[in-house]
């Protein structure tokens, strides 16, 4: 009987290419965490369209060849790091912590965290930002994710993450702040331009397809009321080749971060946190392609980018017109989500930011139930964002504590 390649046995091995045409080899990369991963290598073909006297086709050619993908997932921290900082075209980094700072805690939720100098501002914090206080004060304050929701020079107004409390204190002498883990936006000046090999390495079948010169497309981010937060990779690239060899080698295993329930999470719209939507979605893609054939090649020579655009859609019980009074105002407005792997004070965790959104339809549904409406929205450079501002001046901003 034939051996079958099961899903199981295969991996999917992401590893960043040095540049364009030159396609990853040997140790290194990273074998993703999948639902599922499906790679394909589709070819051009002309069939003859010659009228001769046997009354038959004379068949067809090839023309040029070209790779593309689709990776699905379960959001996780760190897993996805890469494909994100691809598309948004600038790589993770960290923010420098903020030391000796003397600190007031004060509030019932959400509560402040009062400096007495210095600015949040000027040090980098943003709305969005997930921080921790460590280093000095009471043990219930102390290594805690906080969602930053507010920002102002001296006052930070902050969410618990996992919904515990805060207790009132200070001034504290010499707290440290950190925002954890790393961050990504899509930036104004020095984007990057990365190309990556996959390989789709079924080892019951020790065979290899080496996809090369890929790059990022699109990820669609879902948030549902109930179950798994959910991310969809979507690739394009320039070709394949097959092997009885596996290609990269000894890659880094897989990552270990919990899969993030979406009832982890929490959601603010223009300033107010929403406790009535049901689920958000959005999509990251820059329109990637193939630039297209040229003589006396059988690849396209580039994968071409467009403009980077986020669009997307969130759902809410219908108790007000708030919202609908936002889409019927055509105001533009912030929209900042945040969901962690479980409920512990230190989860990891992921934040999306967008600080300037436009509604486009508040369409409801119908039945022998709670009505829901629904919120298409596309989003825009914040313009009134940047250094020393509440917001990052982009279209997009993303925080990973694994990143």
């Amino acid at each position: 009987m034939p051996t079958i390649a099961q899903g199981t046995r295969k991996i999917t091995v992401l590893k960043k290419q040095t540049g364009i045409g030159v396609p990853a080899t040997g140790s290194g990369g990273q074998i993703l965490r999948r639902r599922t991963s499906v790679f394909n290598a589709p070819r051009e073909t002309f069939e003859s369209d010659e009228i001769v006297s046997h009354h038959q086709s004379t068949g067809i050619g090839y023309g040029m060849k070209s790779a593309n993908g689709k990776i699905e997932g379960l959001l996780s921290a760190g897993t996805y790091a890469t494909p994100l900082a691809a598309l948004l075209e600038r790589l993770f980094a960290a923010v420098t912590a903020i030391t000796g700072v003397s600190l007031t805690t004060a509030g019932t939720g959400p509560y402040t965290l009062t400096r007495a100098a210095g600015s949040w501002l000027t040090d980098g914090v943003k709305i969005g930002d997930v921080i921790r206080t460590s280093a000095a004060g009471n043990a219930n304050n102390i290594n805690k994710n906080l969602w930053v929701v507010g920002v102002t020079a001296l006052v930070l107004t902050v969410i618990v993450l996992n919904g515990t409390t805060l207790t009132a204190e200070g001034p504290i002498a010499a707290v440290t702040i950190t925002v954890i883990g790393k961050k990504t936006f899509a930036p104004m000046t020095g984007h990057t331009s990365e190309y990556f090999t996959v390989e789709e390495w079924y080892a019951d079948l020790a065979r290899s397809e080496l996809f090369t010169d890929m790059r990022f497309s699109q990820a669609a981010i879902g948030l549902p009321a109930s179950g798994n937060s959910t991310i969809s990779l979507d690739l394009v690239g320039l070709d394949r080749s097959l092997s009885a060899v596996q290609q990269l080698t000894t890659p880094t295993a897989e990552t270990l971060t919990g899969v993030m329930p979406s009832v982890n999470g929490l959601l603010y719209l223009n300033g107010v946190q929403q406790s009535v939507v049901t689920g958000v979605q959005f999509t990251i893609g820059n329109n990637a392609a193939n630039v297209g054939a040229v003589v006396g090649s059988k690849n396209s020579p580039d994968v071409a980018r467009g403009r980077i655009r986020v669009s997307g859609s969130f759902t809410a019980m219908f108790d007000s017109v708030t919202i609908q009074s936002i889409y019927d105002g055509e105001s533009a407005v912030a929209l900042q989500t945040v969901v962690a792997a479980d409920k512990t004070a230190t989860s990891d965790f992921m934040s999306w930011v967008l600080g300037r959104i436009k509604l486009t339809g508040d369409a409801p549904d119908d039945g022998e139930k709670g009505i829901v409406r629904t919120y298409p929205f596309t989003a825009e450079i914040n313009g009134s964002g940047g250094a020393a501002l509440a917001y990052d001046q982009t279209i997009l901003s993303v925080q990973d504590s694994a990143a």
